[in-house]
């Protein structure tokens, strides 16, 4: 099984896979608990959009932070 977009095209966005997980955990978080409160559903996994905005090169700066008050 092929898995898109692959492993070595996302490490040229970032640059290993402990940040790339890291990235694309926090930015799937934030995703989700937008459409939350927004009361949309997603078309997609939150994992799944925020692979792809690495993969597109939206996610170039690492994130700040969640602070726990914002935090699930």
């Amino acid at each position: 099984m092929m898995l898109y977009p692959a492993m070595k095209d996302l490490l040229t966005k970032v640059p290993s896979r402990y940040e790339l997980v890291n990235v694309v955990a926090c930015r799937a978080r934030r995703i989700a608990r937008e459409a939350e409160l927004e009361g949309e559903p997603l078309a997609e996994k939150p994992v799944s959009i925020a692979i792809q905005e690495v993969a597109e090169g939206k996610l170039e700066e690492p994130e700040e932070p969640v602070e726990e008050s914002e935090a699930f």
